[in-house]
This record gives C-alpha cells, structure tokens and sequence, in this order.
C-alpha cells in the first residue's frame, strides 16, 4: 500500500475509485484501522474518489515517540491532500477522527466543502483519564484495552449477532502499537476546541450515536448550538456507528454531501 511523510510519521493510506471525481477523506477512530470504514469505502468508490488513511500511531502507519498533538493529527490529513494533489475534499471523521474534523473546519476551512462527525465531541473524556490511560498501555500494552472495547464500541444485541466483525476489531486493537495509542490518548488529553466551535463556517453534518456511552447526543448538541451551519443526525447505534449501523450511517452521510 502507498504511503508518505507527513512530518515525522509515515501514513499508510489507500485512494478508491476515479481520481476525477469528488474527493472524500475518512480518518479512523482511537485503536481501530482505515479498515473500519470497508462499507462506506465499497458504498462511495463508485460517485467519489475515497481517500483512507490510518492514523499516525495505528494500523500500517508508523508510531513516532509521541505525545501526539490534535494539530498534527489534522495536518496530517491537509498534507495527505497535498500529496495527492487535491485542493478540496469532503471530510469524515469518527470519535478521535471527528475531533480532527472540528479541528480542520476550524484551522483549514479553505479545503473542505463538507465535514463530518460523527460520534465525538469538541473535548472527549477528561484530561487525567487520557493520561492514565496511556501509562497503562505503556506499561501493559493494548490486550487490557481490547478486552473491553466491545462494550464501548457496540450496542448488546450487536456484539451477539456480529462476533466476528466484533472479535476482528477488538484484534485489531490487541495487535496495535502501544506507542502510537498512548500517544494519541495524549493527544485527545489536551484537545479542547469547545471555545473555537463558533468560529466554524464549513458546513458541518454531527452524526450521534442514540445508545453511545462514550460521545453522548447531548455533546453532539453541544456541538449543534455552536457551530452556524450545522445539522444533527442520531443514530440507533453506540460508539462505532458506521459499523453497527451501515446503511443509515451511508445514507446520513450521501445525503449531506450532495447537497
């Protein structure tokens, strides 16, 4: 798969469909890879040319010694579309991929034409949380974090009727860089942009997870009441939307790109 430097990380990323096309960039959640979006990928080649990354520190991407920075998570996707030559593309981002998406409708409106997020929230979590969280996957790596991420990922009924799907992210996590995860929990320790929301000019679609324990509706309509040109969809599904809930998740998402 190609890759390429974006400061002191080399991204892993995959293009899907005619370049010609509109682009649309998809950044993945904390511990998963670009893999996650496989529906929204096979859904959107055909009308889009779909850009996937992971993020720095996951999946084929590489894990410099962090902490990592919200500013470099997004600067990493303004150089992937330098790299790719691309002037303006639609944005979708989940949980930390839609805390990078606040920051690029805040700091790089100018090469956006819509972004999307979805399951997040302009300060996710709180600050001492993040930081115990990464010395504990430093010191005891990610199978402590993966044996529990399910029940923060998926709604009861679909980690029954999907265990497979389920059991493959959750490896997905296992086998990860524990560098790269702590730093990015750094990183969302120190990200707040709840006082810049209202400086945003890009239209903004929020997608929120009705059954989500992590990223609540209610800090989706945070979000909502800051930001001028937005829309709010919810979604009968928890943390993972895109995947618990495909269609309606596909469907939101089309819908507001095209407009």
């Amino acid at each position: 798969m190609p890759t390429f430097t974006s400061n002191d990380a080399e991204l892993n990323y995959q293009t899907f469909g005619d370049a010609s096309r509109p682009a649309l960039i998809f950044s993945n959640s904390l511990g998963t890879k670009f893999s996650m979006w496989q529906t929204q990928i096979d859904h959107f080649k055909h009308d889009y040319f779909v850009i996937c990354y992971d993020t720095r520190g996951h999946g084929q991407s590489s894990a410099p010694q962090g902490p990592y920075t919200i500013d470099q998570l997004g600067l990493d996707v303004t150089n992937l579309l330098d790299h790719l030559n691309i002037q303006k593309a639609d944005f979708c981002g989940i949980s930390m991929g839609g805390l990078t998406g606040q920051w690029l409708a805040i700091h790089k409106p100018e090469r956006f034409n819509h972004i999307v997020v979805c399951n997040t929230a302009a300060k996710i979590g709180q600050e001492q949380a993040w930081l115990d969280r990464a010395k504990l996957v430093r010191e005891q790596g990610l199978k402590p974090i993966a044996e529990t991420a399910a029940l923060r990922w998926f709604t009861e009924p679909f980690i029954q009727s999907q265990a497979a799907t389920v059991q493959a992210m959750s490896n997905d996590l296992a086998a990860g860089s524990s560098e790269g995860y702590a730093s990015c929990c750094e990183a969302l320790a120190k990200a707040d942009l709840r006082e810049q929301l209202s400086s945003i000019q890009v239209p903004v679609l929020i997608i929120a997870g009705q059954q989500d324990p992590v990223t609540t509706v209610t800090d989706g309509e945070f979000m909502l009441a800051r930001i001028a040109n937005s829309k709010i969809f919810e979604i009968n599904a928890s943390h993972i939307s895109n995947v618990e809930r495909p269609t309606d998740f596909n469907q939101a998402l089309e819908k507001f790109i095209s407009e």
